[in-house]
């Protein structure tokens, strides 16, 4: 029998995993509702869409669990065919992921050493500095916008310009920005990219891009900026978060590198039927970009009333909301209420929450539970 008090020797894992701190996701509901005896919680911490996916996913998905017992199609042609028309590209341009943060992983796998360097914003999605770690390549932190900037805590493109140099093989831009809801202009994307040298690959990541109105425009760089790669999700307005899938646009050479490293089957087949069928109804979509809009300022108006509080401005489906004190002990409050939001003190951000944009319903309940907290939390 093993000895119960010997342990596997940590300091045999690669030096750069060593130092990793795994990813947090947002509280489950069931979690908090077992732990704290509460019923019928709201949780508006994951950045999901309250409204789910579109009803012809049900469908799909019900004919696909058929042939569960079959392999999916480890290149998902059907889904790819459906992708290339729906964003005017071939069909060699797209690679598929297990949501687009496998995409992310990819792209740091194929491109990042020990020698390289990889270049972000300070408030950037948090993946970022865990896909850079994770190779050993040195990761470049770039100072976000000052607070008195028109946005906020977004991109200071001009910074990161500065942070390339002729090591540096990928910068991370998302656009709209995770966690704090701040965007790029094209026309400022633009110059950045013909700033860019030809050597480092930019990672365009609109995850959020449907609710922001961008539509396709950064596609039609593609042609002149074969560094370029824009990833996307179905998890967000597609309602998909569950089944985890999303892709990235680039050059057919660079996807042919990502494809190269992509593992074998990393979609599985209900979620290559899903996606299909959400992407078919874009009716539905457009309605749930509506939704959105009316509860970002539904959110916005409500938080901003309450003395001392503030949003930062937001084109995704959620708001950073600047506490202007320590937001932990109001998260704690919140979940007593039975509201799940997002602490982004792993962020840099200590005095912000970030709250996912719901149904009415939801951002009511808590507006009306974050107005109690403030009132009890000193």
């Amino acid at each position: 029998m093993p000895d119960a008090n010997k342990h596997f020797p940590l300091n045999y894992a690669a030096p750069a995993v060593r130092g990793l701190q795994p990813y947090v996701p947002g509280k489950p509901l069931d979690e908090l509702e077992r732990e704290y005896g509460i019923r019928n919680a709201v949780k508006l911490a994951s950045n999901e869409n309250p409204a789910g996916p579109s009803p012809r996913v049900f469908q799909a998905i019900e004919a696909a669990a058929k042939t569960i017992n079959r392999y999916p199609d480890g290149a998902g042609f059907q889904l790819k065919k459906s992708l290339a028309v729906h964003l005017g590209v071939e069909q060699e341009q797209l690679t598929l992921g297990n949501g687009s943060n496998d995409i992310l992983v990819l792209l740091a796998e194929v491109f990042l050493t020990a020698a390289t360097n990889a270049v972000f914003s300070e408030y950037a999605f948090v993946v970022y500095p865990l896909a850079v770690q994770a190779t050993s390549a040195e990761a470049r932190v770039v100072p976000a916008n000052k607070t008195n900037h028109p946005q906020a805590l977004g991109h200071d493109l001009n910074a990161m310009l500065a942070a390339i140099d002729e090591s540096t093989r990928l910068v991370f831009i998302a656009n709209p920005n995770n966690p704090t809801g701040t965007w790029l202009e094209p026309d400022a994307l633009y110059a950045f990219l013909k700033k860019v040298p030809s050597t480092t690959v930019v990672v365009l990541d609109e995850a959020y891009c449907e609710y922001s109105g961008a539509g396709h425009g950064s596609l039609a760089w593609l042609s002149e900026f074969p560094n370029l790669v824009v990833t996307r999700t179905f998890s967000k307005i597609y309602g998909l978060a569950g089944l985890r899938i999303g892709y990235a646009i680039s050059s057919p050479e660079l996807a042919e590198l990502l494809n190269r490293i992509r593992q074998p089957f990393n979609i599985n087949s209900i979620a290559l039927a899903a996606a299909e069928a959400a992407l078919v109804d874009q009716s539905y979509i457009e309605a749930c970009r509506k939704a959105n809009s009316e509860a970002l300022a539904f959110l916005t108006e409500g938080v901003t009333s309450i003395a001392g509080v503030r949003v930062i401005p937001s084109r995704g489906n959620f708001v950073l909301v600047d506490l202007g004190r320590p937001a932990l002990p109001v998260y704690e409050a919140l979940l007593h209420a039975g509201v799940i939001v997002r602490p982004v003190g792993n962020y840099g951000l200590p005095n912000h929450l970030r709250v996912t944009a719901g149904s009415v319903v939801e951002n009511t309940a808590f507006l009306t539970a974050l107005s109690a907290a403030l009132v009890r939390v000193i």
